[in-house]
């Protein structure tokens, strides 16, 4: 064999041992034996459980007194001084202004067409005044010739007869002047007076005009109704907005809409706490319920409370929440109006319960069921779902004591459980 014939040949041993060295460990891996798989499990206890929801809020006053944006006739106002938030005020206190440019313009508007009304008014008096002198006058000369041709008529016996007949005609002719006169007089005296109810209208129109602006410039300075600690509220007249996004506080340049609350102030002799509760605590929960309440920036002080009222259900979809009020019973003059506060609420314990970890149970396809020890393996086993909370289910179907996986066997089906919710169980 030639030399390249042999070079040829111990190429391809060389390729082909080294494809085998990269073969080998996979191929071990597939030969080997595996080890078993470990599933993590937990045991069905029995005892005592307690079901508390935890929220977290913020500090208010009760009975706040709000402060919106007057109704004018503008769509959009713009807010010019603005106090801020925590600021304490007096009564009396301006809070915040808006933009005025436009109402004292309809203000000068209004006061000039006034003024020009008053002199209409005093005119069309004055043009009454005169045309009644002038009707008087009218027919005073009508009686008056009336008179003379009366006692010309006297003169008839004596005079020719085209003369008499002249006279008869003159005295008709008196006749009917001044009872036309005296019959027109009324109307004519009446359109002189509506002439002046017409401008009279025109001033009433003006001066309501006048009155309208200058009231509208006043009600856009908010005026603080009682002393207090000022609390700026979000603006909500944005066109962009993102779910999860925190509103903005109003601030100086923003636009209002009528009737938006801008402001407010607390009465601070009645606190609150405002909190967002998970939507599925929401039937845990009822008025007067009490509550544990912490406030972060008096650690030391531990307040109680009641549930005052619960909100209407708000939030995307995926995380609805609503909204709760809680009355402070005991306040002390250190709260301020915006401090953070957390929010314990028990709502319920249940005695001897049989109860496992939350990550035990799982539901799909309108059952609800755990993988409970059977043998050396798991076996999907129906249960009854009592109590649910965060950390923790209650449930019946099972025994004290009996083994449960804490994740699906199989890898094969996913756990579905409840969305998260604040309420957490403490098992005694």
């Amino acid at each position: 064999m030639n030399h390249p014939l042999k070079a040829i040949f111990l190429l391809a041993a060389l390729i082909v041992l080294g494809a085998a060295a990269t073969s080998l460990p996979r191929l071990y891996e597939i030969l080997a034996p595996q080890p078993p798989t470990v599933i993590p499990s937990t045991r069905v206890k029995l005892g005592d459980v307690t079901f508390t929801i935890y929220a977290d809020g913020n500090l208010q006053g009760g009975n706040s007194r709000m402060l919106t944006a007057p109704m004018t006739g503008n769509p959009q106002m713009v807010l010019t001084e603005l106090r801020k938030s925590g600021e304490l005020v007096k009564e009396g206190d301006a809070v915040a202004r808006f933009d005025t440019t436009e109402e004292t313009y309809r203000l000068r508007e209004a006061e000039a067409d006034l003024a020009e009304a008053e002199q209409q008014v005093l005119g069309a008096g004055n043009e009454a005044l005169a045309k009644e002198e002038e009707l008087n006058y009218e027919l005073i000369k009508a009686r008056g010739d009336l008179r003379q041709a009366e006692l010309e008529a006297l003169r008839n016996p004596l005079l020719a007869s085209i003369a008499a007949r002249q006279n008869d005609l003159v005295l008709e002719g008196a006749r009917d002047r001044l009872s036309k006169l005296e019959r027109d007089y009324p109307q004519r005296k009446a359109a002189a007076k509506a002439s002046i109810a017409i401008q009279q209208a025109a001033r009433q129109k003006a001066k309501v005009q006048s009155e309208t602006a200058r009231r509208n410039i006043d009600m856009m300075t908010l005026k603080a109704p009682a002393g207090g600690y000022i609390n700026v509220e979000r603006n909500t007249n944005t066109n962009i907005f993102y779910t999860g996004m925190t509103l903005p506080l109003f601030q100086v340049g923003d636009q209002v809409r009528p009737g938006m609350a801008v402001a407010q102030i607390p009465d601070l002799a009645n606190w609150e706490v405002s909190a967002q509760i998970a939507e599925q605590d929401r039937g845990h929960l009822s008025v007067s319920q009490p509550a544990d309440i912490r406030v972060i920036s008096l650690p030391s002080h531990r307040f109680r409370g009641r549930i005052k009222n619960l909100g209407g259900i708000t939030g995307s979809p995926w995380e609805r929440r609503f909204e709760c009020r809680l009355t402070l019973d005991d306040p002390v003059p250190e709260l301020r109006p915006g401090m953070s506060a957390r929010i314990v609420v028990t709502t319920q314990t249940l005695k001897n319960a049989l109860w496992a970890p939350a990550q035990a149970l799982f539901e799909r396809d309108g059952r609800t069921f755990v993988y409970a020890k059977r043998g050396k393996g798991f076996l999907a086993t129906d249960v009854q779902l009592v109590r649910r909370s965060e950390s923790q289910v209650v449930l019946t179907g099972l025994k004290q004591g009996e083994e449960v996986a804490l994740a699906s066997p199989g890898q094969t089906q996913q756990k579905t459980g409840a969305p998260a919710s604040a309420a957490k169980a403490v098992a005694k």
